[in-house]
């Protein structure tokens, strides 16, 4: 194929994209769309396979995602419609039920040449909380109303009955009937882009170029992966809670590599949750959630990358069906972008193993997005508004510090501005910036956290605060760099009323009341002996680090704001020890890691597929409630607990 017509046809494709993503940039309704940017628009191949996305506008993280099945769930599709769904079991596309994807067929001579498609995050598409996530729901029911895959638009009408069942289950119509409007007119506007296409390189041109970008996506994984070495890597990585007050989420991953092929093995991680931090995967062999963090890797040892689904062709996923990231209908999903961002460390992990010299240390892994529905005592009309990802520090790279605030959990989320935050919704904002000592030190320090405080006006004002994790197992450091801080969540700090809310995710605010919350900061990386004093010292100047973690982490004395030679010589000497080990995770996973030994937690695995799906998460939580201290035998300890179980109820036995 002629590369120079490909790379002409790549940026037309893209082009086509960002137009549309522009349309629904600018005339989105919702403020999670409008300004934090919670959307995709992609162009497909025929098959429904994604061929070209935008890259300044929405999330760039779904260049893999497969909408062939839900697409193949229409019959009879014609000029002017649009398929819809928002359902997380209904070919596995939406992912949770907020997202509502839409796509419209390209037709030329009555054929389908592509697809313009792409979703938006409704804040709220009804279900038992604002904002319809929480990690306290236990089934998909919960979570709001779902449509099966179906038309929204049937030969240019609007399907009225659909649009008015959705609208009559949400809390806030105007704003999903705003965003659909937007999503409508950015499809709209891929048509027409895609016919000026065709007309310009015809259809067999088309046909071949499209079919040829995801040919050459493949190509450019291929030799990426031959650029690290064969082997087989292994790396687990949690999640702090399984529900409210509940046990660590185990993630494992087997990355094997081979030529230019590699295999994700999932086997090892825990059982599907009773509340919603499950992925919603379906036995996909690629599914577009398993592998973001595999384009962050890609696109890291290529930036010219092509991002499309042909990257996800040299890689297979095996997830165990019954699992946290394969569930069974109807486990509950909302809360999957939580388990995604963990799902991106452990993928960092393993690759960090196999090429330690070209991989960041953790980024946060987490990045609590609040919505708060609150009441304006001037109108006396409730008001329901996302009003910013609190994202956390990125991972040191390897020639650089982390950066701060905006790691690659959410690197595509926008923050949206105080002054529009305030004019929108009746809270204010007390304090927005980064959140000093929370980056992990090293050679190259981590990224600092971000700390939002604010209060509401209005009794018995809700506010959710989804992704809320990291507040135990920190984003681990490498190569000697030290874990990031973790995060906090607190009502009404320093006060008599301080509550400490950890993870919780669902909190009610009355008039005064003040909300501290906190991400956790990136990971560091390297000796933190070995950074360059002065650079120590212009950490402090700027506020990322006390003059106390100077000398408690760096071995750097301040004297005035100036180095103290001498005394940061002598300093660093008394803190030199031993070599430190590939990854340093914090004392919160090695107290766990003591009692819930790898062997530990390859027999509960045994155990686990051996059983009935509905009795897995059961056994798990018993198994942690029996097993509290370290034992000589982490398998054997496991076997005992479980034959004590089987013991106390007969159902399991049998």
């Amino acid at each position: 194929m002629d590369k120079v017509t490909l790379q002409v046809f790549s940026n037309h494709a893209r082009a086509a994209a960002e137009n549309m993503a522009y349309t629904l940039y600018r005339t989105a309704h919702s403020t999670f769309v409008k300004e934090t940017e919670d959307f995709t628009v992609q162009i497909l191949e025929p098959g429904g396979q994604v061929a070209a996305v935008p890259m300044d506008f929405g999330a760039t993280w779904y260049p893999g995602i497969d909408y062939g099945t839900a697409i193949g769930m229409i019959d009879g599709y014609e000029p002017g419609d649009i398929g819809f769904t928002n359902d997380p079991y209904s070919g596995f596309l939406a992912t949770h039920v907020p997202d509502l994807h839409m796509w419209k067929p390209i037709f030329e001579d009555g054929e389908i040449l592509a697809w313009a498609c792409g979703h938006i995050h409704n804040t709220d598409m009804g279900g038992a909380v604002p904002a319809s996530l929480s990690r306290t729901l236990t089934e998909v029911h919960q979570e709001g109303i779902r449509f099966p895959p179906m038309k929204m638009v049937a030969r240019g009408e609007l399907n009225d009955q659909a649009l008015r069942i959705m609208l009559l289950n949400v809390r806030k119509p105007e704003q999903n009937l705003g965003d659909l409007k937007a999503f409508r007119g950015a499809l709209d506007t891929g048509e027409r882009k895609l016919r000026a296409m065709i007309r310009k390189f015809g259809v067999e041109g088309f046909k071949r170029n499209i079919a040829g970008l995801l040919d050459y996506a493949e190509h450019q994984a291929r030799e990426a992966l031959r650029s690290i070495p064969d082997g087989e890597y292994r790396f687990a990585d949690y999640c702090d809670e399984d529900g409210p007050d509940g046990n660590p989420v185990r993630l494992a991953l087997r990355l094997v590599i081979k030529g230019d092929e590699a295999i994700l093995d999932f086997t090892g991680t825990d059982p599907q949750l009773t509340s919603a931090l499950n992925v919603p995967t379906g036995s996909h062999p690629r599914h577009t959630l398993l592998l973001v963090g595999v384009y962050y890797v890609l696109y890291t040892l290529n930036p010219n990358l092509m991002l499309n689904a042909g990257l996800t062709r040299p890689f297979t996923c095996i997830v165990p069906e019954g699992t946290a990231l394969n569930p069974v209908f109807p486990a509950a999903v909302g809360m999957r972008s939580l388990t995604c961002a963990r799902l991106r460390s452990l993928i960092f992990g393993a690759f960090s193993l196999a090429m330690p010299e070209r991989m960041p240390a953790a980024p946060a892994g987490s990045s609590s997005i609040l919505n708060v529905m609150t009441t304006d005592n001037r109108t006396r009309r409730s008001v329901l508004a996302a009003i910013n990802p609190i994202v956390g520090g990125g991972g040191d790279m390897p020639t650089r510090d982390g950066t701060n605030g905006s790691g690659a959990d959410s690197a595509y989320l926008k923050n949206t501005p105080v002054e529009i935050t305030e004019t929108e919704v009746p809270i204010r904002i007390l304090r927005y910036g980064l959140m000093p000592d929370s980056g992990g030190a090293g050679r190259w320090r981590g990224g600092l956290a971000t700390a939002l405080d604010f209060t509401v006006f209005a009794p018995n004002s809700r506010v959710t605060a989804r992704n809320r994790d990291r507040c135990r197992f920190r984003p681990w450091g490498t190569l000697g760099g030290k874990a990031g801080a973790p995060s906090d969540f607190v009502l009404n700090p320093g006060t008599t009323r301080q509550k400490v809310l950890g993870n919780i995710d669902l909190v009610t605010m009355d008039p005064g009341d003040v909300l501290h919350i906190h991400s956790p900061g990136g990971g560091g990386r390297g000796d933190p002996l070995e950074r360059e004093a002065d650079r120590v010292a212009q950490d402090v100047r700027r506020g990322y680090v006390s003059a106390e973690a100077a000398a408690r982490d760096y071995g750097v004395v301040l004297r005035d704001g100036a180095v103290d030679e001498p005394a940061t010589m002598a300093l660093r000497a008394s803190l030199r020890g031993p070599a430190a080990g590939h990854f340093h995770f914090g004392p919160e996973r090695l107290a766990h890691e003591r009692i819930w030994t790898d062997q530990a937690y390859a027999e509960m695995t045994a155990i686990m597929n051996e059983l009935p799906f509905h009795w897995r998460f059961f056994v798990k939580t018993r198994l942690f409630a029996l097993l509290r201290e370290p034992a000589a035998d982490g398998a054997a300890a496991v076997r005992a607990a479980f034959a004590e179980l089987r013991a106390t109820y007969p159902g399991l036995a049998a």
